[in-house]
């Protein structure tokens, strides 16, 4: 009895299907960021997985990047040529917001990677994929 006690009163976490896909890619890529005293800071990083509204990088910044900070992404343009990559990373920097921060390195102690919102315009997104369904017929 103790235990169904316990584990009614755990709160339970509702599981919401993903909008996008997540596709493993390794791209290389910078960062763009001004740190709180507004000075700008940057970091090579390599994609992890993407997908239509977001991306996961590996990073091995010296700095580490709080959490809900807005930073630019770039990819390497030799990897901008990638079918698999959104429509917004393949134009160049992409305004981003750090919304979950990767475990510590031990021997730095800084994150390991970052999980980052793209923020674009979901109708842009929208557009953009009807653009490429629509084939002319003439």
């Amino acid at each position: 009895m103790a235990d169904r006690t316990f584990q009614a009163s755990r709160p339970h976490r509702v599981l919401v299907p993903r909008s996008a896909e997540r596709r493993p890619l390794a791209v290389p890529g910078r960062l763009t960021w001004r740190d709180a005293r507004g000075m700008p800071r940057f970091a090579t990083v390599v994609t992890r997985d993407i997908s239509d509204h977001g991306v996961y990088l590996d990073c091995r910044a010296a700095d580490a990047i709080p959490l809900y900070r807005l930073v630019y992404l770039q990819l390497d343009r030799d990897g901008r040529d990638v079918s698999q990559l959104p429509p917004a990373l393949r134009d160049g920097r992409v305004l981003s917001a750090v919304y979950r921060v990767g475990p510590a390195e031990p021997s730095t102690g800084t994150p390991s990677g970052y999980a980052l919102r793209l923020l674009v315009d979901p109708r842009a997104a929208t557009r953009a994929a009807a653009d490429r369904s629509v084939r002319s017929i003439a």
